[in-house]
């Protein structure tokens, strides 16, 4: 057998033994017929397998060399970017955690991921669909880019019955945050935009990537070419409109992430008004549109003249557990055009048919289930645990003296730490009591000096973290 055979025997015979945390690499000489395999696997180190004698390291302190590089300059936008994503960046620190103190129990208030499982209803009407594609009657292959039509006409009159939007006016997608990027897309790089601070970090991040910002301002922690529209306690986290420049875009998030707010009739009615007074457009995300508990606008469009300057965006995600699913949608009004009267909805169905190939076709079966009554009512009972969980996050808060935002509308906490430093508010609360929450600060500059703590969690891990953080702050 020769020396590649060995090689080609020892993987193929070995890959049970290995397994999916391995790293299998071997180095071959074909001048001196050396072969050197190293097995590395995260619980026994290394175990070196060598079939002949292994060539000397390189000596200390050599640097290794760049054989090749591509004539392709970077785009230089990414380099604007600060740091990682904020999301990822919790992830990286929490694993850190993790591995320092192995035997924690690490609770996940940090991230706003779902955690209870999706109603039955809903996963049956998936699973059924599933199981239709493998016959031939049920079988499907590419559908259209927008939706399904029966999908699209069932979101319309369910969410925005009465005002206005037909299906064709309907979006459906693998999510927000990915028409998040497509809707930037669409604008393209010669927009200025404006951003609530503190907000979502996707609309910011996707607009430097795009080339609509200048560079990244240390001083002031902001990026040039971007219109911060401060949202403090002090005004309701509502921005003073008289004191916001005009922009081409305005994103705006109600009920708010991350400071849980949600904007009145009357302040929704005086937003509508600037933008038309400006010609700007409105991206409005109403993802968290079913945690509203009072009369404030569920969408943009119940603000009359909202059809001529806003398209809205929203979400199965945190409804239904559709966080790994993957289905949302997008709403552009055929009245909303471009300056040339060009329809907006147009343009946007164009790159919806260049970049995307709609959203999978089980996801939007379980899209389906989720608008009949069953399903909307299944969605109102999982919104309503998490509800539950907010309250209790609230109530143990203000119970330690702080100053407690959101979480009324939205299943966010937003907790005022002054003077503080976020990201050394939650080192100090994950190193004391192994609780992940969000640093306010990586929402921009308007979140220094706060935290955000999801409502996503099981029931005992909230009660749980409420034990800790009376613990940590009595």
């Amino acid at each position: 057998m020769s020396v590649m055979q060995q090689a080609t025997s020892i993987s193929s015979s070995g890959s049970g033994f290995l397994g999916q945390n391995t790293f299998f690499n071997t180095r071959y000489s074909s001048s001196t017929k050396e072969l050197s395999i190293k097995v590395k696997t995260k619980n026994s180190g290394i175990c070196k397998c060598v079939a002949a004698t292994p060539p000397p390291p390189p000596p200390p302190n050599e640097k290794q060399q760049i054989a090749y590089k591509t004539n392709v300059s970077r785009n230089g936008n990414m380099a604007k970017l600060q740091a990682g994503y904020l999301f990822p960046e919790i992830a990286r620190r929490r694993a850190a955690h993790m591995l320092k103190y192995p035997d924690a129990n690490v609770i996940r208030l940090g991230i706003g991921d779902t955690t209870e499982p999706i109603p039955e209803f809903i996963t049956s009407a998936m699973a059924k669909r599933a199981h239709e594609l493998s016959t031939l009657e049920g079988y499907s292959g590419y559908g259209a880019e927008q939706g399904e039509k029966q999908l699209r006409a069932k979101i319309a009159s369910t969410y925005y019955g009465g005002l206005g939007i037909e299906e064709n006016d309907i979006f459906v997608s693998d999510g927000a945050k990915c028409d998040i990027s497509r809707l930037q897309l669409l604008f393209g790089s010669n927009v200025t935009m404006a951003v609530q601070d503190p907000s979502y970090p996707a609309y910011v991040d996707s607009s430097v990537i795009m080339g609509q910002t200048g560079q990244f301002q240390t001083d002031v922690e902001k990026y040039g070419n971007i219109e911060y529209m401060r949202c403090t306690p002090e005004n309701g986290f509502f921005p003073d409109l008289s004191k916001v420049s005009r922009t081409d875009v305005i994103f705006f998030c109600s009920p708010n992430n991350p400071t849980g707010s949600a904007a009145t009739r009357e302040q929704l009615t005086r937003l509508v008004q600037f933008a038309k007074k400006n010609g700007s457009i409105i991206v409005y995300d109403s993802a968290y549109g079913m945690y509203m508990t009072d009369d404030n606008p569920r969408s943009i469009f119940e603000i009359p003249g909202a059809k001529e300057v806003a398209l809205e965006t929203s979400s199965f995600s945190k409804y239904a557990g559709f966080t790994g699913v993957r289905l949302g949608w997008t709403v552009i009004p055929k009245e909303l055009l471009f300056s040339d009267g060009f329809p907006v909805a147009k343009d946007f169905s164009r790159i919806v048919c260049t970049a995307f190939n709609g959203a999978s076709n089980i996801a939007q079966a379980g899209g389906l289930a989720c608008l009949t009554p069953e399903g909307l009512k299944a969605m109102r009972e999982v919104v309503g645990f998490y509800q539950e969980n907010t309250q209790i996050i609230v109530d143990t808060f203000k119970s330690l003296g702080f100053n407690v935002y959101g979480g009324t509308n939205a299943p966010y906490v937003w907790v005022h730490f002054p003077g503080q430093s976020s990201w050394d508010v939650f080192s100090e609360i994950l190193e004391k009591t192994h609780i992940v929450t969000t640093p306010g600060s990586g929402f921009g500059p308007g979140g220094e000096g706060f935290i955000r703590v999801s409502a996503f969690g099981h029931r005992d891990d909230v009660l749980e973290a409420a034990k800790r953080f009376k613990q940590l702050y009595k």
